[in-house]
C-alpha cells in the first residue's frame, strides 16, 4: 500500500466517522429538542406520554408510538379529554428552516387510528380576560398536509343516555396548514387550504327526546354528501306521551341523501359564518304525530323570519331544493281513536335566500308543488323578509280538485264531521305579520254536504247535520264565475306554530266562502 493510498483511506474513514458522528449528534440533539418541547412547552393542564420516539435525520421523519394526551381543567385538574393513537408520524422535517430560518416546516403529519374521548360535562370553562393560545408559538409552523386515518370520536354529556356524539372510521386530509403566535390566539387558530373528510357512521343526541344518525358522510372540494340521514324521536308514541308534561311532536324523518354545494365556514370578529351555494334533499319522508290530549306548550313560537334573524351565527345559503318528499301528519284529539291523518306526497320545493345576512330588498322565497291526500294538486308561493321586525309574509296557494271524502280520514276522528262533495278549485292568499293577517279565498265546489257524527264517530246526528247544512251553500254555481269568495281577519295565537296560523286563515276563508260571508 502506497503512502498516498494510506493517507486517502485515513482521510476517508475519518470523514465517514465525522459524518456518522455528526448525524448521531444532530439526531440526539434534535430528538432531545423534541422531547424537551413535549415535556416543557405544553401547558401544565395538558399531559402527554408515548411508548417510543424515533427520529430519522436522513429522512427527516419523527415517529411517536402509542402517543396519548390528557387535557385537564386548569382549576380542578379534572381530565375532560383523552386523545390516543396507534402512531403519529411527522415526515420530511426541514432542519435547515428550523435551525437557520427559525420556522417549523413539515411536509406531512399522519395520525393513525386516533381515539378521542371528550366528557363535555367535565369541562370547566374559564373566563379569559387576555387572549392566549393553547400552546406558546415561538416559531411559525408550516405544514403541507395533515392526514388523520380511521379515527373514532365519542363525546359524553354525563346524562342517563350519556353519548352526545359518536363517529368511527373517520378520515381527513387538510392541505397548507399554517399557524403562528398571532393565529394561535384566535378562535380558529390555524389557516388552511383544501380539505377532504369521510366517515361511515355518525350518531348525535339532538335532545333528551330526539336522536339523529347518518350512514356515511363525504366532504370533497367543498361539497358535502350525506347518505342515510335519520332524525327521530327515540321513544314510542305511547312512551313519549307518558314522559311529557306538555305537548311535543313525535316525528320520524328519513332522507336518502343530502348534498351541500360549495360549503365554507370561518370566523369574523369571533362570530361563526357558514355559507353554501345549494342544498339538495333527495326523497325525504317525514312522519309527524301530535297528541293534543297533552297540555299545550305555551311558549312563544317565533315565525320563520325571526328564527332565521335570531340565529347566533351568520348563515348564507343561496338555495335549498327538496325533491320527491312525503309528509304524513297525524293529530290525536280524542282518546277513543289513533287520530286523524293528512298527507302530502310527490312534494318538490325550491327555497331561495335562506340567510340572516342578506339586506333589503332581498326576500326569502319558498315555492312548493305537491299532491295533497289522494290526488289533489297543491302549489304555494311564500315570501318573507328576514330583516322585517314585524315578520310580514305573503302566502299564496292553489289547490286543485279535492274529493271531500278524501279528508274524512282527518275530520272524522278529530272533528266527528264527515264531508261529501267536491272542491273543484280553491285559491287563497294570506297577507300577514307576527300578530294579524288578512285572508282572501275563492272556491268552486259541487254538492257539498256536512254530516255531524255522534261521539263515537259511527253514526250521523241528523239534527246537527241539518242545522249545519242550512248555513252552507250546496254548490258555487250561483256565484259570479262559479266561484264563491270568502275573506276575513285573523289574530295569531303566538303560542302556536306558523302552520296553526295558516290553518286559522284557511278555516276563516272557507267558513266565509261556504256560508256566503256568514263568518
Amino acid at each position: 500500500m502506497t503512502k498516498k493510498t494510506r493517507y486517502f483511506l485515513i482521510l476517508l474513514f475519518s470523514t465517514l466517522i465525522l459524518v456518522i458522528g455528526s448525524i448521531v449528534a444532530i439526531n440526539y440533539f434534535l430528538k432531545n429538542k423534541v422531547e424537551q418541547f413535549l415535556k416543557n412547552r405544553l401547558p401544565n393542564h395538558i399531559v402527554q406520554s408515548y411508548d417510543n420516539l424515533q427520529l430519522n435525520i436522513t429522512e427527516g421523519t419523527l415517529t411517536l408510538t402509542s402517543p396519548t394526551v390528557f387535557i385537564k381543567n386548569k382549576n380542578d385538574n379534572q381530565t375532560h379529554t383523552k386523545i390516543s393513537a396507534e402512531k403519529l408520524i411527522i415526515e420530511d422535517i426541514s432542519y435547515w428552516n428550523y435551525l437557520i430560518n427559525h420556522k417549523i416546516q413539515v411536509d406531512e403529519i399522519e395520525i393513525l387510528s386516533p381515539t378521542i374521548v371528550y366528557h363535555k360535562h367535565k369541562l370547566n370553562k374559564e373566563r379569559k380576560d387576555v387572549k392566549s393560545g393553547v400552546i406558546k408559538m415561538n416559531r411559525p409552523l408550516f405544514l403541507d398536509k395533515l392526514k388523520i386515518n380511521d379515527a373514532r370520536l365519542t363525546i359524553y354529556d354525563g346524562t342517563k343516555d350519556s353519548v352526545l356524539l359518536f363517529t368511527e372510521h373517520f378520515s381527513m386530509e387538510v392541505d397548507s396548514i399554517t399557524t403562528n403566535k398571532n393565529l394561535i390566539k384566535k378562535r380558529l387558530p390555524i389557516a388552511y387550504g383544501d380539505y377532504t373528510a369521510s366517515t361511515d357512521t355518525i350518531f348525535v343526541k339532538v335532545s333528551n327526546f330526539e336522536n339523529a344518525t347518518v350512514k356515511n358522510l363525504n366532504l370533497q372540494d367543498n361539497d358535502v354528501t350525506i347518505k342515510g340521514v335519520h332524525l327521530f324521536t327515540k321513544y314510542s308514541r305511547q312512551e313519549h306521551a307518558r314522559l311529557l308534561r306538555k305537548e311535543r311532536d313525535h316525528f320520524d324523518l328519513n332522507v336518502d341523501s343530502l348534498v351541500v354545494k360549495n360549503v365554507d365556514f370561518g370566523f369574523k370578529k369571533r362570530i361563526l359564518s357558514i355559507t353554501g351555494d345549494k342544498i339538495f334533499f333527495e326523497n325525504p319522508f317525514l312522519d309527524i304525530y301530535r297528541n293534543k290530549l297533552l297540555a299545550d306548550d305555551t311558549t312563544i313560537k317565533p315565525l320563520y323570519s325571526k328564527m332565521l334573524r335570531d340565529i347566533s351565527f351568520n348563515l348564507t345559503l343561496d338555495s335549498i331544493k327538496i325533491n320527491n318528499a312525503e309528509i304524513v301528519y297525524t293529530e290525536k284529539v280524542k282518546k277513543d281513536n289513533q287520530g286523524g291523518k293528512i298527507n302530502f306526497k310527490n312534494l318538490n320545493a325550491s327555497i331561495s335566500n335562506v340567510s340572516n345576512t342578506y339586506k333589503d330588498p332581498v326576500k326569502t322565497t319558498i315555492a312548493i308543488d305537491a299532491v295533497f291526500m289522494k290526488n289533489t294538486p297543491f302549489t304555494t308561493q311564500w315570501t318573507f323578509d328576514v330583516n322585517d321586525p314585524n315578520d310580514r309574509f305573503l302566502f299564496k296557494a292553489n289547490v286543485g280538485s279535492l274529493q271531500a271524502p278524501d279528508i274524512n280520514s282527518f275530520t272524522v276522528p278529530n272533528l266527528k264531521v264527515q264531508l261529501e262533495g267536491e272542491a273543484n278549485k280553491t285559491y287563497f292568499t294570506i297577507d300577514g305579520n307576527h300578530t294579524r293577517s288578512q285572508v282572501d279565498l275563492k272556491i268552486n265546489y259541487d254538492q257539498f254536504k256536512v254530516s255531524v257524527l255522534n261521539k263515537e264517530g259511527n253514526k250521523k246526528n241528523g239534527i246537527l247535520s241539518a242545522i249545519a247544512n242550512i248555513f252552507i251553500s250546496k254548490d258555487s254555481n250561483k256565484s259570479d264565475q262559479q266561484f264563491r269568495k270568502g275573506s276575513g281577519e285573523v289574530t295569531r295565537d303566538k303560542t302556536k306554530s306558523f302552520f296553526n296560523y295558516l290553518w286559522l286563515n284557511v278555516s276563516k276563508g272557507l267558513k266565509s266562502g261556504l256560508t256566503g260571508g256568514k263568518n
